[in-house]
């Protein structure tokens, strides 16, 4: 039986961690942005980011999760700050050399109203103010980004290029986070059980 692998192609507040906090319930180990201590048996990818594993074993091997074997669930794999801008989740080199290596993976992608998510972005430590406007980002060039609008719009491309390239797989799921259906329809596609699904990381009130 081939195993279960799952990896999120979704962008920052869409409900990752809904999602994360799930699939744990469901008795799965999940990555989830960054590997924390504790989590893994070796000695060379604590504390880095998932983004940065990915693109040093896709060059160094070809397989994109070379290191991650001990992971059934790859989330929110994207990490940006001053010195690096990773996206795997927008770079089909990555997701058809994960799908080459890894047949049985599963993707999915965790969707939300654009313009709430990208509300949700401004209001989220410095992520939509300073981070995501000066850093070089697949769809949302350096400079862009500054306003919700273009947020929601960057957020829109990401969805539209997913369904594309997937278009007619029967390896691919995208579900909207606010769908009251959702929990069962994951359930149905992953071939699972989730005990749980409720809302985890809600963000600050925005301000009146």
């Amino acid at each position: 039986m081939t195993r279960l692998r799952i990896v999120n192609l979704a962008l920052p507040k869409t409900g990752t961690t809904t999602l994360t906090d799930a699939l744990r319930h469901a008795g799965l180990t999940v990555a989830d942005w960054r590997i924390r201590p504790g989590q893994s048996k070796r000695e060379d990818i604590p504390r880095m980011h998932l983004g940065k594993i990915i693109y040093e074993d896709y060059f160094t091997s070809g397989d994109p999760l070379a290191r991650l074997d001990e992971f059934d669930a790859i989330n929110e794999m994207s990490a940006v700050r001053e010195d690096r801008s990773l996206w795997p989740q927008t770079d089909w080199g990555v997701l058809s050399a994960i799908q080459a290596h890894h047949p049985g993976v599963k993707f999915i992608l965790t969707t939300r109203d654009p313009a709430k998510a990208a509300n949700s972005m401004m209001r989220w430590n410095n992520l939509g103010k300073r981070r995501l406007p000066a850093a070089d980002i697949p769809g949302l060039p350096r400079g862009f980004g500054r306003s919700e609008g273009e947020l929601a719009r960057w957020m829109e491309g990401h969805y539209a290029f997913c369904r594309r390239v997937f278009a007619g797989a029967d390896n691919f799921m995208a579900y909207d986070i606010e769908d009251d259906g959702a929990q069962a329809k994951i359930s149905a596609y992953l071939g699972i059980e989730l005990p749980w699904w409720g809302q985890s990381n809600i963000g600050k009130a925005a301000a009146s």
